[in-house]
Parts: C-alpha cells; sequence; structure tokens
C-alpha cells in the first residue's frame, strides 16, 4: 500500500461528516445542490471555526525518535473488505448488493461449519456507495496520523519489513460477521506467525481498536487461542495473549454491548435508509443479513446496559439470551412469521448445510445456540482474573451524543401483540397516560457516540472489584478521553487522535 499524500491537511476537519451507524455507513441521499449548498455553509455555522490541534507541528519530532513499539490496528464491523475469494468480486462495502452473493452465513447450530465463499480483504479506508454521496473516510485518517504524525510505516502481517518490529503498524482484517472469539484466536495466531518472522519472541506489541475490534483484542490479551469454557465452566481469564499484547487502544468500543446492536436485529440497515422509494440492491444488511452473523449477537449489551421499558417508562426484566422471550416478542428476523414461512419452505438462501432435522428446527436451533454463545462471550469478557491485569487499556469515546440504552415494550392492541420501540415518539400508556417525546428521549437514551453509551465504554456496570485507579470499574483502564463526535468518527476524531498518540509515541520496545 503506497505512502498516503499529505495534500489533503485539514480535510478531516472542515469535510462534511457523514453520521454513520453501528454497523459502519449511514447514507442519506439529498439533492447535490442541497450538498453543496450546505458543504460551502458550513464553515461558516456557529460563533467561530472548530479548533482542533495541529498535529503535524505537534508530532514534529515523532518521525525522527526510532524505536517506538509495534502497532496492531483492528477495525470495526464493518470495517474490513468482504470479498469472493473466487471471484475477487467485492461484496464490501459496494453500492450494490452482488447477483452472486449476499452477506448472509448459513444458519446451523454448527457456526464454525457455517461458511460460504465470501473472506476478509484489507481495512475500509474510504467507502463511496453511490455516485452522488460524498465520499466516506473510514480508517483513512487514522492510518495517515500513525504515518505522518507518529512516524510509523505500514507493514504487512504476512511479509514484515526488515525492521518491522520498530516504527511499524499492521492492520488486522477479519471476516466481521463471524465468531469474535474465531476472530480473536486468529488475532492471536497471526501475531505470533509475525513474531516468528520478525525473530523477536519476547515482542509484544500495543493495539489500536475501534469499536468491536476493541473486544476481539480483548478477548485475545485474555485468553490467547483458547476457545470459550463450555457450558456450565465458569470463564477465568489466564492472560495467555498477554505475551503478545502490551496496551490496548479502544475508540468506542462496546464492552457493555450495544443496544443499537439489538436495534439492528431488528430492523436490519440500508444504506438508503430515508430514501423513498428504497433501492432493495442498496439493502446491504438486511435484518435477514445480520440474523446470520453471530458477531451480531456478541453486541447486545449485557449486565448493567440489557435495559427495557414498559408503556409506563419503568424497568421491565428481559432476558437476551432467552429464544422463547425472542419469540414472544418477535424479535428479528428468526421469529418473523412471513420469514419462518419462506424458510420452510426452502426460500431463503443459506441454507445449503442443513442438519436433517428440518428447516424450521434447524434455525431455532441455530438461534438458541448463537444467543448461548454470545452470553458465554459476555461471561468471559466480564470476568475478573485473580491480581493485576497483565494489559492496560486505554479508552476514547463521545459521549456528546443522546444513544439509545432502553427500548420501549408496549402492546399493540391493534394487532393483538407486542411493539418494540428503538426510536422515540410521544407515547401514551393504556391508562390514558402521556409521556412527551422529550420525556421518552430521556428516559430512552444516555450519553454516548451515538451507537455505544459512555457507561458502556467504561463499563461501569461490571460487577467485580475495581480495577482502576482513575475510574469506577472493574476494567483495567488506564486513562480515557472524550470527544464530541460520531461513533464511526471517533477514530479521525484528531483530538482524540493527538491523546492516543501522544502515549503511543513515547512508548519504547525493550
Amino acid at each position: 500500500m503506497g505512502k498516503r499524500g499529505r495534500g489533503e491537511e485539514g480535510k478531516g476537519e472542515g469535510r462534511l461528516t457523514v453520521p454513520l451507524p453501528f454497523p459502519l455507513f449511514t447514507f442519506y441521499p439529498f439533492p447535490l445542490v442541497a450538498f453543496l449548498t450546505f458543504s460551502l455553509l458550513l464553515p461558516l455555522a456557529g460563533c467561530g471555526a472548530r479548533h482542533t490541534p495541529n498535529l503535524e507541528r505537534i508530532f514534529a519530532g515523532a518521525r525522527e525518535r526510532k524505536g517506538k513499539r509495534p502497532v496492531v490496528v483492528i477495525p470495526g464491523i464493518l470495517g474490513s473488505r468482504i470479498v469472493n475469494r473466487k471471484t475477487g468480486e467485492v461484496v464490501w462495502p459496494s453500492a450494490f448488493r452482488s447477483r452472486l452473493d449476499d452477506l448472509s452465513l448459513p444458519t446451523t447450530p454448527d457456526l464454525e461449519a457455517n461458511r460460504d465463499d465470501l473472506v476478509a480483504a484489507r481495512i475500509v479506508e474510504t467507502a463511496k456507495l453511490a455516485k452522488l454521496a460524498p465520499e466516506v473516510y473510514v480508517y483513512h485518517y487514522l492510518l495517515r496520523a500513525l504515518e505522518d504524525y507518529g512516524g510509523y510505516r505500514e507493514g504487512d502481517l504476512d511479509n514484515p519489513p526488515e525492521g518491522g518490529d520498530q516504527d511499524t503498524f499492521y492492520v488486522f482484517p477479519y471476516d466481521w460477521r463471524r465468531d469474535n472469539v474465531e476472530s480473536a484466536r486468529l488475532l492471536v495466531r497471526r501475531l505470533q506467525a509475525l513474531k516468528l518472522r520478525l525473530g523477536r519472541p519476547d515482542l509484544r506489541f500495543n493495539i489500536v481498536a475501534h469499536s468491536m475490534g476493541g473486544l476481539v483484542a480483548r478477548y485475545a490479551a485474555m485468553y490467547g487461542d483458547r476457545d470459550l469454557a463450555p457450558e456450565g465452566v465458569e470463564a477465568r481469564p489466564d492472560w495467555q495473549g498477554a505475551g503478545l499484547v502490551n496496551k490496548i487502544f479502544m475508540f468506542g468500543t462496546p464492552n457493555e454491548g450495544s443496544m443499537e446492536a439489538f436495534a439492528t436485529l431488528l430492523e436490519g440497515y440500508s444504506v438508503t435508509e430515508g430514501l423513498r422509494p428504497r433501492v432493495r440492491l442498496l439493502d446491504k444488511l438486511s435484518r435477514e443479513d445480520v440474523l446470520t452473523g453471530p458477531s451480531i449477537f456478541q453486541l447486545l449489551p449485557h449486565g448493567g446496559q440489557a435495559r427495557f421499558l414498559d408503556e409506563h417508562l419503568r424497568p421491565v426484566q428481559v432476558d437476551l439470551y432467552d429464544p422463547a422471550v425472542w419469540r414472544r416478542y418477535q424479535w428479528s428476523a428468526a421469529n418473523d412469521p412471513a420469514f419462518r414461512a419462506d424458510y420452510a419452505r426452502g426460500l431463503v438462501r443459506g441454507q445449503e448445510a442443513r442438519t436433517g432435522k428440518g428447516a424450521l428446527e434447524e434455525l431455532d436451533a441455530y438461534f438458541a445456540t448463537v444467543l448461548r454463545r454470545a452470553r458465554r462471550f459476555h461471561e468471559a469478557l466480564d470476568a475478573a482474573g485473580s491480581g493485576e491485569a497483565p494489559v492496560k487499556l486505554y479508552a476514547f469515546g463521545g459521549d456528546c451524543e443522546e444513544t439509545l440504552s432502553a427500548p420501549v415494550i408496549v402492546r399493540d392492541e391493534r394487532r393483538g401483540g407486542w411493539l418494540t420501540l428503538v426510536r422515540p415518539r410521544e407515547l401514551r400508556s393504556s391508562d390514558g397516560q402521556r409521556f412527551t417525546r422529550s420525556q421518552v428521549v430521556a428516559a430512552m437514551y444516555e450519553p454516548g457516540d451515538g451507537r455505544v453509551t459512555r457507561a458502556s465504554l467504561l463499563g461501569v456496570h461490571l460487577a467485580g472489584s475495581r480495577a482502576s485507579a482513575f475510574y469506577q470499574t472493574a476494567l483495567p483502564i488506564a486513562y480515557a478521553a472524550f470527544a464530541c463526535d460520531l461513533h464511526s468518527d471517533l477514530q479521525n476524531n484528531k483530538t482524540l487522535q493527538d491523546d492516543a498518540l501522544t502515549l503511543l509515541i513515547n512508548e519504547m520496545i525493550d
């Protein structure tokens, strides 16, 4: 990959930022004239220019400083390109759905065997999902900051450069649809192989991870190449991965999950959200797609973040790991009568590897399995080890956006079922009590980055003794910083880059 040009200095601050969802991309189409007008007026808004650090000047000497510990960058969900390994077709990111492939995996209880011809290629630096849409800068500015300001060069995990044990960053792309433990174990194996290639068995890497990538990194550090503990066996981290991982820098990592992942399982996600008529070919992540990805379930909120409200905005107990609860409220495509009818008739793509128990039995078995797997994954990450954690966490997030934290469950008297609200609206209870939209927003939302709450990033509800000297959390967080930015742009925020680079460049390898 070639050197990123310097001609775009400042573009990350004055550009039109397109809000991106927890699955990573959002495109709000509007006429080109309106877009150009808004782009021209944007720098004039407010009382003055937005002040940001001049990273080139601040870190002018960093490029000359040699011996910095190598860095591994791990993207979040949707942050790796997904291609067909046989044809080379890019299935994600892509403006249109593939004619041959979609992003759905097979749905059998054998999660390990649920594979297709799609594989992860490289990190998504930029994406352009329509001709008239602005180009979305995903990880471009983060990688460029490491190069231009931090004084790192990019290396290849499989073919590292000479001297790649210092002043080098590597990117770990992975199939973000699949189980996060599988991805963490793959990370461990690739870093072990990289150390052998570098001839440095004692080398430990700093990890810079965005969103779900932080969960992958945490599991790898806590358990190494070990799978989840079997049912009935308590998860006990032994920090096998501490021989590979030095520190983890987390940008918007949902350490207690994200209720937006739950909303995505209910609704799916379309890059043409808000556009009418809807263009089906652009529906890259339908709820049928997300149903098949174990990683989506592993992003569900847990512990104190798994909050639901009734029609009076009072807490109601909900077990997100119980398939019967999902059936009762008809949550996800797996419990939608129309989808189940198509599944039973064999009309749903991705049913090629059936167990022979019958299509619907297999679907239900898959659903129960993926929920159990999510529970065990959460228990593993939430488990407290004995003694001080050998890998420290550094958290970078946003806390200026209203962020979904508690859906509302109400009776749908017209249809005789239940309605789950994941977006606020004026509400009237069955006994006539009225709640304004602002009251509903206050009950349903918490401060965050629009996808991950501040509380989830810091893990403030996790059980266990306090493991941080500065924050009330069981996570070993050594430092945290917050800015006003959206979840998908945190890694591009120059203030947060300033904080992270300051910590990274001053740490030399042993």
